[in-house]
């Protein structure tokens, strides 16, 4: 009953996770396109209003016109009704990391620890991997505090955070399961983009417009960090979602160079991101859109599934597959796999996943899950913990491809 329990708790937080995610991303794309596709107003009305940039959009059979002032509005006073951006990165998080706690923290000797990566207890790979989530925050604000406000600040402050973000990578797949650390920068990172929110854009929009309804002139310092750090977030939007994405696939984090592959998929989001915000700001002076960032992230990805694609067999290899084909695959063989290799998790007293595989008729029932984990996806078992070896995956293929008979 546990098991089925904490199996719909991550359901209906993996739902809510993703509902937020998607709010908070798309008002994120969309202000970023917005302040990227604005264009100077052109008629005296909007000037003497105080619009510092405007932009027409049709969508939804109607047009939409929309004005943005840099500091407030000169016709009227800030009017009381504003609508702030905020609750949907809170609620991502929120649910992001309620997610991991009972996915990962709860189960952390299962899918934290690898022992054949780092021989840690439970415990402690509980705590380091909360430490990543607030050590990467408090490094990332000392380097802006440090260098976001001097002359190239945003290049400088961009180099030392890509510098981090490669270290924490690699550390994290030193110490943790590749699925876990994977998992991991992406909640780091996460981290870091609802802690600007949190921290530096919404308190400096609040001291505005505090300051504006007092009718003193507001700090232009606090609009300088609120868009560095808002710029920061929607960079860091793609290379999230793409670690979040990565560890559903076994053959991208189990590898050993796995910290390298991380990088370059976090590094081909970032700049086919940066195409897209470049893109904007080119249609509006009516240049090039810059496709060439793009095009680099694209290959990127094509030279990552180059350098990761299995070597081709060789001829002794496909001789012995063709053989090993040819060959019945019964139940007594798949059973002594599934014993060794399986039900360690999936047993009458442990069902991972609400999966039990001890008797032949819950094998049966759960034949195509176990073809799909083991010998498609080969996901499981987790961190490859019981050593299944590829012609046992072969081999569990064959039974289930030959009909999964059970006697």
């Amino acid at each position: 009953m546990e098991s089925y329990l904490l199996d719909w708790a991550n359901l209906l937080l993996r739902w809510a996770h993703v509902i937020t995610a998607i709010a908070w991303i798309g008002s994120s794309f969309y202000f970023v396109l917005l302040d990227n596709s604005l264009s100077a107003p052109e008629h005296d009305d909007l000037k003497r209003k105080g619009v510092d940039g405007e932009m027409w959009a049709v969508h939804g059979g109607g047009f939409y016109h929309s004005n943005k002032y840099m500091v407030a509005p000169r016709w009227r006073a800030l009017p009381e009704n504003l609508h702030w951006s905020y609750w949907e990165s809170y609620s991502t998080w929120l649910t992001g990391f309620a997610l991991f706690t009972v996915l990962y923290l709860f189960n952390a000797g299962t899918f934290l620890v690898d022992k054949s990566v780092f021989d840690w207890s439970p415990a402690a790979a509980i705590a380091a991997s909360l430490g990543f989530l607030v050590a990467f925050w408090i490094v990332y604000d000392l380097i802006c505090r440090a260098f976001g406000q001097g002359e190239r600040g945003d290049l400088v402050v961009g180099l030392c955070v890509a510098a981090f973000v490669v270290f924490a990578s690699w550390l994290a797949c030193q110490l943790f399961a590749g699925r876990a650390a994977f998992l991991l920068v992406g909640a780091m990172l996460a981290t870091a983009m609802s802690a600007n929110v949190f921290f530096w854009i919404i308190p400096g929009q609040r001291k505005v417009i505090a300051q504006l309804r007092a009718g003193e002139s507001p700090d232009p310092i606090h609009g300088r960090r609120g868009k560095q750090r808002s710029v920061h977030n929607t960079y860091f939007t793609l290379p999230v979602i793409v670690a979040m994405l990565s560890n559903h696939y076994g053959w991208l984090t189990q590898g050993p160079n796995n910290w390298i592959v991380l990088v370059l998929l976090m590094a081909a989001g970032a700049l086919i991101r940066h195409s897209f915000v470049a893109r904007h700001k080119a249609h509006v002076q009516g240049r090039r859109p810059p496709w060439e960032h793009a095009i680099g992230g694209t290959a990127l990805l094509v030279g990552l599934a180059i350098w990761l694609a299995p070597a081709p067999p060789s001829a002794e290899q496909q001789a012995a597959a063709r053989a090993a084909a040819a060959a019945p695959a019964g139940y007594a063989q798949v059973r002594a796999v599934i014993d060794q290799r399986c039900l360690t998790c999936h047993n009458a007293a442990v069902q991972q996943k609400n999966v039990a595989l001890h008797t032949p008729e819950l094998l049966q029932r759960h034949a195509q899950a176990v073809y799909q984990q083991t010998s498609v996806l080969k996901l499981m078992p987790l961190n490859n913990a019981t050593q299944i070896t590829d012609a046992e995956r072969e081999l569990v293929r064959r039974w289930f491809e030959s009909g999964a008979p059970v006697h």
